[in-house]
């Protein structure tokens, strides 16, 4: 045995369960089949912008433990999240705030958005939602739906809003505020430098390889470790022998653009059908970027099938009782631990990734 712990992946789990082992004089081997370290939170510079190459990644936190934990990588700046929405010619603020309803309807006060929005509700006369289309009219109400939800929605999961269950929304924020903050979370900001040089710290001192698959590897290296962090696919790991779980897709186009600010913002979603892309990332206005040039990524949410990338977990009843199987054989893998995103098939914010990771280690040392 080489090392005490074959981590494989570099994302965010499987580096800070890195960087803690090292404290307590553990030896590391960090594998990982990208060309990078990282995993999705992965940055690169290009035309000196920090490129979330991934998709957008705000930190936000609640959690002063965890913030001060991250701020000792990195100092974050004071970013807000303020998304705004495109339908058709209209732009609208997100999340749904004072700032939305005035747009739609040409009101002031949250007394008069909330009797148009009740008088929408009680129209459609729901009472007990069959669907995401039903759950969503009943929480909103029809102008909201229809030009804030619908569209958007159907292109992230790529079926309709009737065929999708009800759960998947369980509430949609109405905020009866002019406020434009996305988050409520007491703690936010992106990483000056960006989160690439977050992940180098946390690895500093640890051995990485880049460029392996882990099946080869282990294939080739039985004995390499006394235990094994892994981060990838749950089901992957099990051959998918109760077959594969379910996940969904995206692909990014980006382009660097001969203008110094596009859009106006980081994050513009359009919420119709039509437009292919789901929204618009222009990366510069994360880190309030001065440079000549700009650096834009479209979104395109897809289905996933194996060889893909997989990003969100398709968390519905089917594919938990699933994951449940996995769980149970994951729990009878003497030396090995299962963490992150893809290990434990759930959706996880940053924070939660990191508090994750610092249970995991804590527990197992």
């Amino acid at each position: 045995m080489k090392y005490d712990y074959l981590i494989v992946g570099s994302g965010l789990f499987g580096s800070v369960f890195a960087y803690e082992a090292k404290k307590k004089g553990k030896k590391c081997l960090v594998i990982d089949k990208r060309s990078h370290i990282g995993g999705n939170i992965y940055t690169e510079k290009v035309e000196d912008i920090n490129v979330h190459k991934y998709g957008a990644h705000i930190f936000h936190t609640s959690d002063k433990k965890i913030w001060e934990y991250m701020n000792q990588f990195a100092e974050f700046n004071n970013y807000i999240n303020s998304p705004v929405a495109v339908y058709k010619d209209e732009l609208y603020n997100l999340p749904f705030n004072m700032n939305t309803f005035s747009k739609m309807w040409g009101i002031r006060t949250p007394a008069e958005a909330k009797a148009v929005i009740e008088k929408q509700i009680a129209d459609l006369n729901i009472e007990e939602p069959k669907n995401l289309e039903e759950q969503a009219l009943s929480l909103a109400g029809r102008d909201v739906y229809e030009k804030l939800v619908k569209g958007y929605t159907e292109k992230q999961w790529g079926r309709s809003c009737t065929e999708l269950p009800a759960f998947i929304i369980k509430r949609l924020p109405l905020r009866f505020t002019y406020d434009n903050n996305y988050f409520n979370d007491r703690f936010q900001g992106i990483p000056m430098g960006g989160y690439t040089a977050i992940i180098e710290k946390m690895l500093e001192g640890t051995e990485v390889r880049t460029d392996t698959d882990y099946f080869e590897f282990i294939r080739e290296n039985p004995d390499i470790a006394e235990k094994t962090l892994f981060t990838g696919m749950i089901d992957e790991y099990f051959g998918y022998c109760y077959g594969p779980l379910q996940y969904r897709s995206v692909r990014f186009e980006t382009e660097v653009l001969d203008c110094d600010n596009y859009q106006g913002n980081a994050v513009v979603n359009y919420t119709e059908r039509e437009v292919p892309y789901t929204r618009i990332i222009e990366h510069k206005h994360f880190e309030f970027g001065k440079q000549p040039k700009t650096v834009i990524s479209r979104e395109y949410s897809s289905e996933w099938t194996q060889g893909m990338e997989p990003y969100y977990p398709v968390n519905n009843d089917e594919n938990n009782a699933l994951y449940e199987r996995y769980r149970e054989l994951a729990e009878k893998e003497g030396n090995v631990i299962f963490g992150g995103r893809l290990g434990h098939y759930k959706y996880y914010d940053m924070d939660k990734v990191v508090a994750a990771a610092l249970e995991c280690v804590h527990k197992e040392l």
